[in-house]
């Protein structure tokens, strides 16, 4: 209990930081608005706050604020096994603001799944109420799992400045907490595209597979360098600092290569099943979905391999590249492929927008406070200590 106290009196003693600007004012309007709409959302139901409807039951959260989400917030655990892994230490520079990134995704990914859980109050059950032959129990499981493993390998980072007492003990555990935080990750990321194998006569043919399950778990992965070139540059504009292009070209290559895998067994599975031709068909999926392969896919790998990945803008086209693709691919997995099947209309309310909007202001803001009270981005120091 002591302890306890002595800890709420170091967090409370310890000079916090948080430069107020102009963007900030607005991400805190947003967040702010947001926050509103969650808790009248929660007060009236998702009748009155959404357009879900029984055709469309998985809407925007479930689709980019879950679905998404968990993809981008990848990084993490492919920046765990490059460095920690596979030991290469060049890459020390973006450990921890990738680790950073990710558990803020899933924290955001939790809170939009508790969004659209119906009965919130419910929310508890599957922590007892053990459906082991359900797909999704176990990415509930292993999301809740690894946000709590995400949370912890964070007590390493948090203790440098408040709580130092207990910082030898996170730093003895982190090796443990690493190798879960990679386990974790390789079950769900796979699994939310496995929740689609059943809908074999639903889902359109370009997008359904018996490999779904794979593919999801491949692009969650080379998503993550895309999604760090994009960070370190909004990061760089922000807190004036910057990541040697050495380093971010490195992990350019590494997502270049599963990008290769990715698109090699995606052409495999078109080719064996007799459908490639529906990606000329000139509909709306065959488009959408040359959409997604060309600028998401194709243009990438031609720059990770070009001299075009010499240079940041480069690296920042290929990173948002990447990471759009990804929303686009989601995106039409939950919507483009399934909207003949389940018929009808859907299109997400304000209220929806408006969380969503606001669940990403409050990640903008987290990010900008932990990285101002820190060491998150002075990473020399730190990449030594594990050299």
């Amino acid at each position: 209990m002591s302890a306890d106290k002595g800890l709420f009196q170091e967090i409370a003693a310890y000079k916090w930081k948080f430069t107020m600007t102009t963007v900030r004012k607005i991400l805190i309007l947003l967040a702010g608005l947001g926050v509103v709409c969650m808790l009248y959302r929660l007060a009236t139901g998702l009748g009155s706050a959404t357009n879900l409807n029984d055709q469309w039951p998985w809407g925007l959260w479930i689709g980019f604020d879950v679905l998404t989400g968990v993809a981008l917030a990848g990084g993490g655990y492919g920046t765990a096994i490059i460095v920690h892994v596979l030991h290469r230490n060049k890459y020390h520079a973006i450990a921890r603001s990738a680790m950073l990134t990710s558990l803020l995704g899933y924290l955001l990914v939790m809170i939009g799944l508790f969004m659209d859980i119906g009965q919130w109050f419910n929310f508890w059950r599957p922590f007892v109420s053990w459906g082991h032959t359900s797909v999704l129990f176990e990415v509930f499981w292993c999301v809740s799992c690894y946000t709590t493993v995400q949370v912890l390998e964070f007590g390493e980072i948090l203790t440098e400045k408040v709580g130092t007492k207990y910082h030898n003990f996170f730093k003895k555990a982190l090796p443990v907490l690493l190798i879960l935080g990679i386990i974790f990750p390789t079950l769900h990321q796979s699994s939310l595209g496995a929740l689609y194998i059943i809908m074999v006569d639903k889902l359109y043919p370009l997008w359904w597979s018996p490999y779904i399950g794979l593919l999801f778990l491949i692009s969650s992965f080379f998503v993550g360098p895309a999604m760090i070139c994009v960070e370190t540059a909004l990061a760089g504009k922000a807190f004036k600092h910057e990541v040697p292009i050495s380093v971010l070209r490195g992990l350019v290559r590494i997502s270049g290569v599963f990008m290769i895998l990715y698109l090699g067994l995606k052409f495999y599975d078109l080719v064996d099943r007799g459908v490639i031709n529906l990606m000329f068909a000139g509909n709306l999926e065959g488009n959408m979905f040359l959409l997604e392969i060309v600028l998401g896919v194709i243009i990438p790998i031609f720059i990770a391999f070009s001299g075009m990945s010499n240079t940041r803008k480069g690296l920042i086209t290929f990173g948002i590249l990447v990471s759009g693709g990804i929303v686009l691919n989601r995106m039409n997995v939950v919507f483009t492929g399934m909207s003949a099947a389940l018929g009808g209309w859907y299109f997400p309310s304000i209220m929806e927008w408006a969380v969503t909007v606001g669940l990403i202001s409050l990640g903008c803001l987290a990010y900008c406070f932990i990285a101002e009270n820190f060491n998150i981005l002075t990473h020399e120091d730190h990449g030594k200590a594990h050299a």
